[in-house]
């Protein structure tokens, strides 16, 4: 039986197991807000806006499935929804009905999204690259890859909701 499903109370962290996890939680959220300052600061782009512009750009034809969109993204439909109302308000991105799936949208990426993208890339990748990324050590950059690779497909398999 899964311990997240089970009535027993699962043993408090240790000092050690809380210090990890709270600096997870520290380093997480400083670089959400790190990021997101700086794509505001050098970019009419929030970071979120940021985030549904790279899967976009990256697209052969800059366009793909909400759905496939949203499973990229992680995020809740609610939140997707809005994010791309408010993006399609700004010319950023169009959406469409799919020619595949009647219940479905396709979401593309406007010129206006595109140019947006590309101006606001070079100096958030100079920002990650600066404050992340040359910070860790190849075997560092190993480990938290390791670790993530783990610890994300696990949270899946959690009865969350």
């Amino acid at each position: 039986m899964d311990s997240t499903s089970s009535n027993r109370t699962p043993p408090w962290l240790n000092a050690r197991e809380q210090e990890v996890w709270r600096a997870f939680l520290e380093l997480s959220r400083s670089m959400e807000r790190a990021v997101d300052r700086q794509l505001q600061r050098d970019s009419e782009l929030s970071g979120s806006e940021y985030e549904v512009l790279v899967p976009l750009s990256e697209s052969a034809t800059g366009e793909l499935p909400s759905r496939e969109l949203l499973r990229m993204l992680g995020w809740e439909r609610s939140r997707l929804s809005h994010m791309l109302s408010r993006m399609e308000r700004r010319d950023m991105i169009r959406r469409s009905p799919s020619p595949t799936d009647a219940r479905g949208l396709v979401v593309g990426i406007t010129e206006h999204g595109r140019s947006s993208i590309t101006r606001a890339a070079p100096a958030h990748i100079a920002m990650v690259r600066a404050a992340f990324v040359d910070q860790l050590t190849e075997d560092e950059s190993t480990a938290l890859l390791s670790i993530a690779h783990k610890v994300v497909p696990r949270l899946g398999d959690l009865k969350l909701a």
